[in-house]
């Protein structure tokens, strides 16, 4: 019985095979093949337009340089402005050497994150922050921290203000790193 089984379904899979290979092959629609973009076609097919005729614009308004007159023959003149010079790049310096770091006048405490003083979480997150002339803490970004604390002390920076860092006499941005600590008491 069983083997009888695999006999009829072997058949029943090899006819469906074929119907489904052969039946194509015999199909009476002629074959259409998609046009080819390197050959042009050979003639013209039916419902297609002529394009209309652009007539040549009417060139009495040009002088003999080419300038358009409008009106009262004032010539508009189309000289390309070129773009203003691009601003010289503002140089950041790192606190070091001769640089003295710039001291903080406003000083905000970070916020001990509710989560990590209930897991008892302590650390440092060490931070690099960017000081502007104004002493304005313009850029930070994280070097190495406790996710749970990171947060807390980026909000805490951005508050902070600094004394200007002066090079020759003149206010610049620099760049320094802060730490921030958590501890719980």
């Amino acid at each position: 019985m069983r083997t009888c089984t695999i006999t009829i379904s072997i058949v029943v899979h090899v006819i469906a095979v074929c119907a489904a290979v052969i039946a194509p092959l015999f199909a009476t629609r002629a074959k259409v093949e998609p046009p080819r973009p390197d050959v042009p076609p050979l003639d013209v097919p039916h419902g297609i337009a002529a394009e209309p005729v652009i007539e040549p614009v009417d060139d009495h308004f040009r002088n003999d340089n080419g300038v358009i007159a409008i009106g009262d023959s004032s010539p508009i003149v189309t000289e390309a402005t070129p773009p203003p010079p691009p601003a010289p790049p503002q140089r950041v310096v790192r606190v070091g050497g001769n640089i003295r770091p710039p001291q903080r006048v406003v000083d905000v405490a970070p916020t001990y994150p509710p989560l990590a003083r209930a897991a008892g979480v302590e650390g440092v997150v060490i931070l690099e922050a960017v000081i502007a002339e104004d002493g304005s803490v313009r850029d930070v970004r994280v070097l190495r921290s406790n996710p749970l604390l990171e947060a807390a002390a980026l909000e805490a920076v951005r508050q902070w203000r600094f004394s200007p860092t002066l090079l020759n006499g003149e206010p610049v941005p620099v760049v320094m790193t802060v730490t921030v600590a958590f501890r719980l008491h």
